[in-house]
């Protein structure tokens, strides 16, 4: 009885997502034209049905009888190569990881739908926003149920499409899809560790369960039974990728110009749940990073750097959105550094907690400078700030030298943009440059290169 209402519950789960995107995305491609209201009704009541299935499934789960079930869901082998010990499987799992995580994404996302319904009223887009805003609860939901890395990664990349496809929003003002390209260019450089981890791990295990790449045993007391050695270069890939995502350092720099977005999705993304996936994945991958002492500690290190630098980053700040995704990262950061340290409930709890604190503050951000304006209008002079305690110990050189390092943000987009993006653009264009050449020789047609060398100098202009 058990079995047959949590396979129920699961399929609802995992379908309602899935049903929004369709609902939502099956309009405009037949040229039809929905009200708005309805949009709303439909994505509250969709997202309202996930979240009780959800929590069906979590009732379940702690009944007595109900703990030796199979909390999984699979949807069958999509790849079974038996002679390459390769298998490819869209499974769910549900278990004390996955399920509050998946809960904490269904109740924000359930929120930011009845603010946005008012903070987007009559906005031009309305629609394409709430779109984008399903695609990413499909990714969110299919990222925190996944039983195997494959549908992680199917997941986190609907994710990452999303979210800069909304930095990108207001896409008629150059700003926005200059910083939306930033976003998704960062993306794409830790998503790729994220397939190279993939596809070396089915090498190691032939599986991409994640049952039988942490170990047997419910999370979090699985133990890996993969080598030392090997763990660390996996787990290194997997960093790398959570690195990205959750804009540890040296990714950090695209995080404040994802703001560019609606404060609804900047509120959910970069506040909320976006910023955690990195998080998450470290959490997922733990056995692996308790096999690798060096990794462990690597993490907490690089976690412990970058709350250092978002303080830093976050005190100089003039806007208070960037003020707030610094702050959100100074979080982020010390919730890698808890989970290299090797504690697991705790970095669950700190990001639940964390997640609706920032939720709130992001939501409350439009409003809160016009009470300040009216408080100053009130008592007629500019609220006063206190001098603070590193400002009365620290000498005026250090402190206008960690100010420097903070306006600039630690000069990591220009690193990045000097020793990544540039050499790569250099290489693109000098392949593209030979192609036009070939191709224009068997054409018998007179080369263009000074012209099509201008159009190129342009184009690397405007993505940087």
């Amino acid at each position: 009885m058990l079995q047959q209402l949590f396979e129920i519950l699961a399929w609802v789960v995992i379908g309602c997502p899935a049903l929004l995107l369709l609902i939502l995305g099956l309009p405009p491609l037949v040229g039809r034209q929905v009200q708005e209201q309805w949009i709303v009704r439909v994505t509250k009541i969709i997202i309202c049905a996930g979240l009780l299935a959800l929590t069906g499934i979590g009732v379940i789960e702690w009944i007595p009888a109900g703990r030796e079930l199979p909390l999984a869901v699979r949807l069958g082998d999509w790849v079974n190569l038996s002679e390459a010990h390769f298998h490819f499987r869209l499974e769910f799992m549900f278990d004390r990881l996955s399920i509050p995580f998946a809960m904490l994404g269904y109740a924000l996302c359930g929120l930011i739908s009845a603010f946005a319904a008012n903070y987007m009223h009559r906005e031009p887009g309305v629609h394409r926003f709430f779109m984008l805003f399903a695609m990413f609860l499909l990714g969110l939901i299919y990222a925190a149920l996944a039983g195997s890395i494959e549908t992680l990664f199917f997941g986190w990349e609907l994710v990452g499409l999303s979210s800069a496809l909304l930095v990108a929003f207001f896409h008629d003002r150059p700003a926005p899809v200059r910083n939306g390209l930033r976003v998704w260019s960062v993306y794409r450089f830790s998503d790729a560790a994220f397939l190279i981890a993939a596809a070396t791990l089915h090498h190691l295990s032939g599986e991409g369960e994640f049952q039988h790449l942490t170990g047997s045993g419910g999370w979090p007391m699985g133990q890996s039974d993969i080598a030392t050695h090997n763990a660390t270069m996996v787990g290194l890939l997997l960093v790398l990728a959570a690195a990205g995502k959750s804009a540890l350092i040296p990714f950090s720099g695209w995080l404040p110009r994802a703001m560019e977005g609606p404060t609804p999705s900047s509120a959910i993304f970069y506040g909320a749940l976006s910023i955690h996936l990195g998080a998450f994945l470290l959490l997922r991958i733990g056995p692996l990073l308790e096999a690798s002492p060096a990794l462990s500690y690597l993490v907490a290190g690089l976690g412990l750097v970058t709350a250092v630098f978002a303080v830093i980053s976050g005190r100089v700040q003039s806007d208070i959105k960037s003020a707030l995704a610094f702050a959100s990262l100074t979080q982020v950061g010390l919730i890698v550094a808890e989970i290299g340290l090797g504690f697991r409930y705790l970095p669950l709890a700190h990001i639940i907690g964390h997640a609706c604190l920032r939720t709130l503050q992001l939501l409350r951000a439009p409003t809160l400078l016009k009470d300040y304006q009216v408080l100053e209008n009130a008592i007629g002079q500019r609220v006063s700030n206190t001098s603070n305690l590193e400002e009365r110990i620290l000498p005026l050189a250090l402190r206008r030298w960690v100010y420097r390092i903070g306006l600039e943000r630690g000069y990591l987009d220009a690193c990045l943009d000097a020793l990544i993006i540039r050499p790569f653009l250099s290489v693109f264009v000098w392949c593209d440059a030979a192609e036009r050449r070939w191709t224009d020789y068997l054409s018998g047609q007179p080369s263009r290169e000074s012209d099509r060398l201008k159009a190129t100098s342009e184009v690397m202009e405007e993505l940087l």
